[in-house]
């Protein structure tokens, strides 16, 4: 008898549904894997109220870009040598040969597909993924937890732009999920100081079980004005850019890291020009920060199992939706288990 597998599918914005057909095979330079864990994230809530931008998403869909398992099927040209491996995979898929790509950069010139928006995602029994997005893991490795691999390799991103050093006063503006996993990430440096601002202080203390070293209210950051090396701007609303740039010291480096919604107010360029300071943006995850965060992963520099918060099988999707829309330390990760 065939074996039958089941998808969630977003068929439109609001609907969904699980359906069951029989397993496909990978084609070449493919590999099937069998979900262990998908993790969910306020992108595949814009993608199921139809708010993301047309170029990424399309509709029907499988979500889940965040996903850990096992291969257990490769197609032609893939090495054997896989089968029965633990591992994780890029959702960015990219054509790996314009100048962008061969830079290890984002923004490959053909244009992007991504797992779980515009391509099927690991809200299935199994996932076809290209082999070459693959990253496997130790035989022994947590799947449960290398699921949040994904949103970890965006907070790299991050980290490695801002060239953390030992010692280095950091300040983390917003203790979401990719400034809380880019807090251990840089703990890992042994920084002299490690700050986290947040509007909502019980996220923000949050990061103090991650590594950092404080967690204060914007409001009370006057006194660390002009004293980091470093500042971590992590995603939503930039509630003040310029402030948070007025945290660096003379000379400092600020990243963005994700989306950074304006703030209504700009940017000061002479904060900038008369501090000196060093300006960039980190819009997601590349090759190298993917293998950062798991080689930091399999060496136990990055606990990612603490921020798993909750845990449904795969038809409790519209029961996991609303979690996604609630900020609070209780609803950090939730996973959705096949």
């Amino acid at each position: 008898m065939a074996r039958t597998v089941r998808a969630l599918v977003v068929d439109k914005p609001g609907e969904h549904r699980l359906v069951a057909g029989p397993v496909a095979e990978p084609g070449p330079g493919e590999a099937r894997i069998a979900v262990h864990a998908v993790g969910l994230c306020g992108g595949d809530l814009e993608l199921y109220e139809g708010v993301r931008p047309p170029d990424r998403a399309r509709y029907p869909v499988t979500p889940g870009h965040e996903w850990s398992g096992t291969v257990e099927a490769v197609g032609d040209g893939v090495d054997p040598g896989l089968l029965g491996r633990r591992t994780v995979g890029e959702a960015v898929r990219t054509c790996q040969v314009c100048e962008r790509c061969r830079q290890g950069a984002t923004g490959c010139a053909a244009g992007v597909a991504l797992t779980g928006y515009t391509e099927p995602g690991g809200c299935a029994d199994v996932l076809i993924t290209p082999a070459r997005s693959l990253h496997p893991l130790d035989d022994t490795a947590d799947l449960r937890a290398a699921a949040l691999l994904e949103p970890a390799a965006g907070a790299a991103a991050a980290v490695l732009g801002g060239r953390p050093r030992p010692g280095d006063r950091i300040a983390v503006v917003g203790a979401g999920m990719t400034g809380l996993l880019a807090v251990a990430l840089l703990a890992a440096y042994s920084p002299a100081t490690l700050y986290v601002l947040d509007p909502w202080l019980r996220r923000a203390e949050h990061a103090l079980t991650l590594g950092a070293t404080d967690a204060l209210l914007p409001t009370e950051a006057d006194p660390l004005y002009g004293r980091c090396d470093l500042v971590l701007v992590a995603g939503g609303p930039a509630a003040g850019l310029t402030d948070a740039c007025r945290l660096a010291l003379p000379g400092g480096r600020i990243v963005l890291a994700g989306p950074v919604e304006a703030d209504g107010h700009g940017l000061d360029p002479v904060v900038l020009t008369e501090h000196e300071l060093t300006l960039r943006s980190a819009p997601g995850a590349t090759p190298a920060s993917w293998a950062h965060a798991v080689r930091a992963f399999r060496t136990g520099r990055l606990d990612l199992a603490r921020l798993i918060t909750h845990e449904l099988p795969l038809d409790d999707f519209a029961r996991a939706l609303p979690l996604l829309d609630d900020a609070s330390p209780e609803h950090t990760k939730v996973l959705l288990r096949p």
